[in-house]
């Protein structure tokens, strides 16, 4: 064999087996999907949730005012804490009856919460709740109790 021929059989051959029809761009396809697994790691946003009551008892309800048939609506705003108690609560709106409002007020001091969280931790959230006052729709006997009082 002249080296010649041996030459450009070896390099025929290396032409045809190397590589295989269609393996360069795969590779090339392939070496660029892994180039983008090196990126850093972005984990999934975590959406964030508002808080949520676990417990809310009602507030008392004057027994002068609901025999009276007076009710109202208080609005209060307040910052729900990280760990689930209100705070810094504030009449955004008066029930128009003093009395309500801090009944309502002080209801809210007790209740308990699971705080608001933003991307899976806990935050410090502002609320607003309405708390109502209905009167009842039939007259209990402590208001006729009352009446013989007054």
């Amino acid at each position: 064999m002249k080296p010649s021929t041996t030459i450009a059989a070896i390099a025929n051959l290396s032409i045809r087996t190397w590589p295989p029809a269609g393996a360069c761009g795969a590779l090339l396809l392939s070496l660029a999907l892994l180039a983008g697994c090196e990126g850093p790691i972005q984990t999934p946003a975590i959406a964030p949730t508002q808080p949520a009551a676990i417990d809310t008892p009602p507030p008392v309800y004057p027994p002068e005012l609901a025999c009276a048939d007076i009710g109202g609506t208080v609005g209060l705003i307040m910052e729900i804490g990280i760990d689930g108690s209100p705070t810094n609560i504030r009449i955004e709106n008066s029930s128009g009856q003093p009395v309500l409002d801090q009944s309502a007020t002080e209801a809210v001091k007790g209740w308990k919460f699971r705080p608001g969280t933003r991307n899976g931790n806990p935050v410090t959230t502002d609320l607003r709740v309405p708390v109502t006052f209905e009167p009842p729709t039939m007259r209990p006997d402590m208001c006729f109790q009352l009446d013989e009082q007054g």
